[in-house]
C-alpha cells in the first residue's frame, strides 16, 4: 500500500521548489504518510525570518487585540466544524502520526478547541492583562503617567509533539501580544501548526507573512539535519518559548544567547487527593470514573497527567476497594480508546516498572496482567511521589490522612504542577493553601487534570505577561511636555 503524503510547515515567501524537504514516515492500522518537512539553509532562515518581522510590524502591531481575538475565534470555528475539510484531515492523519485512539483524537480536539473561542480568549487576556487595551496602546497607570505591552520582536517557538495540536496554545498567545512568531515543529507531531497557519492566512490574509513554520532534527538544532538555520533563527530570538524534557530543555538554553528570554515548559509531577467525603458507596465510583479518565487521556503524556492517587481511610469505600474500582475502569477505557501500541524501548520501561513494583519491600500489589494495557498499583503504606511508567501505569497509596501526602509531594516541588482534589469545599480549601505552599501551581477537580481551563496559569507563571515588556510614559515626561504645547502661556 502506497504512503499518502503531506508537506508540513509554513513558509510564507519561499519558494518550495527552492527548499530541501525531509520526510518522516509513520503507520498506523494498515494506513501509511509520509510527511515532508522543510531543511532550510541559514540564508533561507535569515530571508524568512526579516520577512515575518516585517508583516508583523506591518500588518499585527496594527490590529487591536479585540480583532485578534475575532481572527483566532473565526479559525477555531473551522477546526470545530467536523464537516469542514481541514477539521476530517486532523481527524484522519493525527491518529496515525501520534498513534493514539481514533476517537480519543477526536473528542481531545474538540475539548481543547472549544477553549479558544472569543469569550474564553478574551478571559485569558484578562487574567494577565486587567485592562487589555495596554496591548494596543498607552493606557493610564494608577500610579499617574502611562503603560504599554509590548510583545516580543521575534518569538520563537520549539513544541513537543507529546499531545496533538500542543503548539496552538503558544501560537495564540504570541498572537495576542502581536509577535512576529517562527514555531519549529515536533518530528512526533509535525502536522497541526503548519495546518493552522495556514488557515489563520485564509481566514485574515493580512497574518499570512506574520508567522512561519519550520523544522530541523533535534529540539536544540546543535547538529544533524537544519542545524545551520536553527543557528541563525536561535540567535535572531529575542524570546524563545520551549516544551520538552528537561535533559532537551537544559540543552536549548545553553544555545542561546545570554540576552534571549528563554521560556521553559518541562517534566512535571501529577497527583491526586481523595478524601473521605469521596468515599462513600455512591460517590467513589463516580470519582474512580473521573481518575481514570484523567490516565486514559493520552496515555498520560501531558504534562498535568496523574501519577499517583492517594486515597484516604476511614470511608465506606477503602483505598484498596477505590484501585478496583479505577482498575475496571481503565479496563472498560481500553475497550473504548484502545492505548497506542508502545515502542520496545517503551514496553521496556512498562515491564521495568512493573518488576519494581512487584519486587518492592514495601505492601505493594499490581493490578492488571503484565500484558495488559493498563496497571495500577496499590500500596496500603504512605509512598513517596514517584513519576510512574506512563502509558496508563497508575499508583493507588492508601494514607490515614491527606494532610500525611504533603511532605511527600513537597519533596518535588520542583516538579510539581497539577493536583486533583476530591474532598468537601472545607476540605478543598484547607488542602489548597498547603498545596499551594508546597509547590503545587494548579488544583483541579478530579476527571479534570488533563484538560487545563482557557488562561490557565501555565506551571504558576502568566501566559501572556511573561511574553511582554512593559514601557512606561512617566508623569514627569507629560509634565515637561505641557510647557511646550501650543496652548502653553
Amino acid at each position: 500500500m502506497n504512503a499518502e503524503r503531506i508537506t508540513a510547515g509554513y513558509l510564507p515567501g519561499l519558494n518550495d521548489d527552492e527548499v530541501q524537504w525531509h520526510e518522516l514516515h509513520f503507520e498506523r492500522d494498515g494506513a501509511r504518510l509520509a510527511v515532508s518537512v522543510p531543511v532550510l539553509t541559514g540564508a533561507q532562515m535569515q530571508v524568512l525570518t526579516a520577512r515575518v518581522q516585517a508583516a508583523a510590524r506591518q500588518h499585527l502591531h496594527t490590529m487591536r487585540v479585540a480583532d485578534i481575538i475575532d481572527v483566532i475565534d473565526r479559525a477555531i470555528a473551522r477546526m470545530l466544524d467536523r464537516d469542514d475539510l481541514l477539521r476530517q484531515q486532523a481527524e484522519r492523519w493525527l491518529p496515525v502520526v501520534t498513534g493514539y485512539d481514533a476517537d480519543m483524537v477526536r473528542l481531545g480536539l474538540t475539548g481543547f478547541f472549544k477553549t479558544f473561542r472569543a469569550p474564553q480568549l478574551r478571559r485569558f487576556v484578562a487574567e494577565d492583562f486587567p485592562n487589555p487595551a495596554v496591548l494596543d496602546s498607552f493606557q493610564p497607570a494608577p500610579k499617574g503617567g502611562a503603560v504599554r505591552a509590548f510583545g516580543p520582536d521575534l518569538l520563537v517557538h520549539s513544541w513537543a509533539g507529546n499531545v496533538p495540536a500542543l503548539s496552538l496554545w503558544s501560537m495564540v498567545c504570541g498572537l495576542l501580544v502581536k509577535s512576529a512568531s517562527i514555531g519549529k515543529l515536533a518530528s512526533a507531531e509535525p502536522l497541526f501548526a503548519g495546518w493552522f497557519a495556514r488557515l489563520l492566512a485564509e481566514v485574515h490574509p493580512p497574518l499570512a507573512d506574520c508567522l512561519a513554520v519550520v523544522w530541523w532534527s533535534g529540539a536544540g538544532g546543535e547538529s544533524g539535519v537544519g542545524a545551520e538555520s536553527a543557528d541563525v533563527l536561535l540567535n535572531a530570538a529575542d524570546t524563545v518559548l520551549a516544551y520538552g524534557g528537561n535533559a532537551t530543555l537544559k540543552a536549548l538554553r545553553q544555545r542561546l544567547p545570554v540576552t534571549t528570554r528563554f521560556l521553559p515548559h518541562g517534566h512535571k509531577l501529577g497527583f491526586g487527593l481523595i478524601g473521605q467525603s469521596a468515599l462513600d458507596t455512591l460517590k467513589a465510583p463516580a470519582v474512580a470514573r473521573l481518575a481514570a479518565w484523567d490516565v486514559m487521556r493520552y496515555d498520560q503524556q501531558g504534562c498535568y497527567s496523574p501519577h499517583v492517587f492517594y486515597v484516604e481511610r476511614g470511608a465506606a469505600v477503602a483505598p484498596r476497594t477505590f484501585a478496583d474500582y479505577l482498575a475496571a475502569e481503565l479496563a472498560n477505557l481500553q475497550r473504548r480508546f484502545a492505548r497506542r501500541s508502545l515502542t520496545l524501548e517503551e514496553s521496556a520501561t512498562v515491564a521495568k516498572w512493573q518488576q519494581g513494583v512487584e519486587w518492592s519491600d514495601a505492601d505493594n500489589q499490581l493490578m492488571g496482567s503484565a500484558d495488559a494495557a493498563w496497571n495500577v498499583a496499590y500500596s496500603d503504606s504512605l509512598q513517596p511521589l514517584a513519576p510512574t511508567a506512563l502509558y496508563r501505569t497508575i499508583a493507588v497509596v492508601g494514607v490515614n490522612s491527606l494532610d500525611a501526602v504533603l511532605p511527600m509531594v513537597a519533596a518535588q516541588r520542583e516538579y510539581l504542577q497539577t493536583a486533583g482534589v476530591a474532598a468537601d469545599p472545607e476540605a478543598l480549601h484547607r488542602l489548597a493553601n498547603l498545596l499551594g505552599a508546597a509547590g503545587v501551581t494548579r488544583i483541579s477537580a478530579i476527571g479534570s487534570m488533563s484538560m487545563p481551563e482557557a488562561g490557565w496559569h501555565h506551571d504558576g507563571r502568566f501566559n501572556l505577561l511573561d511574553l511582554v515588556r512593559m514601557t512606561e510614559l512617566e508623569q514627569s515626561a507629560e509634565w515637561a511636555a505641557q510647557p511646550l504645547a501650543r496652548y502653553a502661556d
